[in-house]
């Protein structure tokens, strides 16, 4: 299943390696690609995000309501979600998406010449980019797993903004996923790091400028 992700990846990267000669450039080429093929399924989640948001309230008094019957707890959070047009799990399908996109990348730049059959570009895979010496091994320098978390944690606070009822377990990923993004890019490639940079900034921006939802005088359903 990887090897699916991952060949046809590498023949778009080649694509626009050829376009702008440098294979850094190439995943940031990439990366917009994906971001705005994603954008319906994200804009999707900002709404529903926002609307989880909302319902916040009515659903903590249904918890203290409801705390001794569990039962009627589930059946009456149900009612509420339908009721206000709700999908608890809506805003973690870009992200579901976009896994496949990071797994293929990850086995493509750990192994380029398993995937592509192009010399070149599997030579092009290990250029250098600004102060990288090579895109397929870690940043040694360590700015890029930097600025993952630095991005990360400015995307995540971001999205989080004006959340209602924000509980300790969001607020918890909120410091530890940053962290977590530290550490992974001491190891990982530069070029996946590169692009998950690159997806973040693409993220605060787009949340950042574009209207949120909810944010005019509409009410929910």
């Amino acid at each position: 299943m990887i090897a699916a992700i991952a060949k046809p990846m590498g023949m778009l990267l080649n694509l626009f390696y050829g376009l702008v000669g440098s294979y850094g450039f190439a995943i940031i080429l990439f990366t917009l690609v994906i971001k705005f093929l994603l954008l319906p399924l994200t804009m999707h989640q900002m709404k529903s995000t926002k609307s989880m948001s909302e319902v916040q309230p009515k659903l903590k008094a249904l918890q203290e309501k409801y705390k001794n019957d569990k039962e009627k707890l589930n059946v009456k959070t149900m009612e509420l979600y339908k009721e206000h047009k709700v999908n608890p799990m809506g805003g973690c399908l870009p992200l579901l998406i976009q896994m496949p996109v990071l797994f293929g990348l990850f086995a493509l730049l750990k192994n380029p010449g398993e995937y592509i059959t192009d010399p070149a570009f599997v030579a092009a895979t290990q250029q250098g980019f600004y102060w990288i010496s090579n895109l397929s091994m870690p940043d040694t320098k360590m700015i890029l797993p930097i600025l993952a978390a630095a991005t990360t944690y400015i995307s995540m606070q971001t999205a989080n903004t004006g959340a209602v009822g924000q509980n300790q377990t969001m607020k918890t990923m909120n410091m530890v996923f940053p962290l977590m993004m530290l550490w992974w890019g001491r190891t990982l490639a530069a070029g996946l790091i590169l692009y998950w940079v690159v997806s973040n900034v693409f993220q605060i921006a787009q949340q950042y400028f574009m209207p949120k939802p909810g944010s005019s005088k509409e009410e929910l359903n």
